[in-house]
């Protein structure tokens, strides 16, 4: 009979000020050689060995950005982003996180990620003996020749610490070498954007940080893309980059003005990743009048929500305000941008479902065909399944009867 081997879990610690792609490409390098079951991203709190850089974001600041560098992994639930050191009052020691760990996962198989610098001084870190008994280490270098000395003389040093050590060292030669002090230098200069996950960029960017002072209500489309993708949850991104794709197109096609159709595509779902309660106190806080549908449908609130929020940080003017407004439910008499973001929304690259490429086809021979065929279908749907259909809607899908 085949024995099951234990879960084995990978854990990448470290300030993640900010995280990079060289974290990345190492950590996903480790899942794949070591075929780990679960990687977990652990931002600590106060590192033992240095202190945080004056003005270094706050700690549920370097947690976002840790959560949004982790789904760029686009790896599911075996990817995590855990608080439990920003939750530990002191120092962050390793040793202790492994424990609560094995506490958590008792069964499981542990690999502790590191930078060549880490590991060169694991020997000096708070109880060594009892992490390298407790984890097996895992050490990246860009290269074999750049590691083998160093490497191996600190692989005897720890064997002699504790015989039974499982240490891998490897090399990931296609990660790029990056020094977080040069790149929050970069990032106060202006660059550092090839060096980041888009959406830690865009977050880096939205909240000011390491000396960033984007103007959110003025940003060109590359600093604008990251920075929206920010607000998202990573599976809604190829949604989101495919509205403003096709919002271009259908406004190149009929006229638009394409600047507004990308921003308005752009931002149309930055609230969508909310609760009911997360929409309801944006509600709340914009003064946003609800109808008795909106205060229980969580589809509906994104649009509205979504628009006061584009509003309020974007400064975006009226007319794209209108448009992700009535992106969910249209309204009688929609403008030309209205109609290029519903549509938008409907038929981007990333949608399948019977009749979308019967859609894609009528939009792009007549707009307001294109409306009139949306609206029936999305009525047909909620009709057939026991939803109430918004009242804009049906009065939209009358306007166009009305008109023809």
């Amino acid at each position: 009979m085949e024995v099951k081997r234990a879960m084995r879990i990978g854990i990448y610690g470290g300030t993640f000020n900010p995280p990079h792609l060289g974290h990345l490409t190492s950590a996903r390098a480790a899942l794949e050689t070591l075929k780990l079951d679960r990687l977990l991203f652990i931002p600590d709190s106060l590192p033992p060995h240095k202190e945080l850089p004056p003005g270094s974001p706050r700690p549920e600041q370097r947690l976002e950005m840790t959560r949004l560098a982790a789904e760029q992994m686009n790896l599911g639930d075996c990817v995590e982003t855990l608080d439990l050191e920003l939750r530990r009052a002191g120092r962050s020691y390793t040793a202790d996180t492994l424990e609560e760990l094995h506490r958590r996962y008792p069964e499981a198989e542990f690999w502790l990620l590191m930078g060549a610098d880490m590991f060169l001084s694991l020997h000096t870190w708070h109880a060594p003996e009892k992490i390298l008994s407790l984890a097996g280490i895992v050490a990246f270098g860009r290269t074999q020749e750049d590691m083998e000395a160093p490497f191996e003389v600190q692989r005897e040093r720890l064997y002699r610490l504790c015989p039974s050590a499982r240490i891998y060292t490897m090399s990931v030669p296609g990660v790029r070498s990056v020094s977080s002090t040069e790149l929050r230098a970069s990032l106060r200069a202006g660059g550092g954007s090839a060096l980041l996950p888009p959406a830690v960029y865009g977050y880096i960017l939205r909240e000011g940080l390491y000396g960033t002072c984007a103007d959110l209500r003025h940003l060109p489309p590359f600093q604008l893309r990251p920075t929206a993708l920010s607000y998202l949850k990573h599976k809604r991104i190829p949604h989101v980059l495919g509205t403003e794709q096709e919002a271009v197109r259908l406004a190149l096609r009929y006229g638009g003005d394409v600047e507004k159709a990308r921003t308005a595509a752009l931002l149309h779902d930055c609230t969508k990743k909310l609760e009911l309660d997360g929409q309801l106190a944006l509600c709340a806080r914009y003064q946003i009048p609800l109808d008795e549908l909106e205060r229980h449908a969580l589809k509906l609130l994104h649009a509205k929500t979504g628009a006061y929020l584009a509003r309020d940080v974007f400064g975006v003017d009226d007319e794209i305000f209108t448009a992700i407004l009535w992106h969910t439910t249209g309204h009688a008499d929609m403008t030309l941008l209205e109609k290029i973001i519903y549509l938008a929304d409907y038929i981007e690259p990333t949608r399948d479902f019977p009749g979308v490429d019967k859609l894609r086809q009528v939009c792009y021979d007549s707009l307001d065909a294109g409306l009139a065929l949306g609206l029936s279908m999305t009525v047909q749907e909620m009709r057939e399944r026991g939803n109430p259909v918004h009242h804009a809607t049906s009065e939209a899908l009358e306007y166009l009867k009305g008109t023809e």
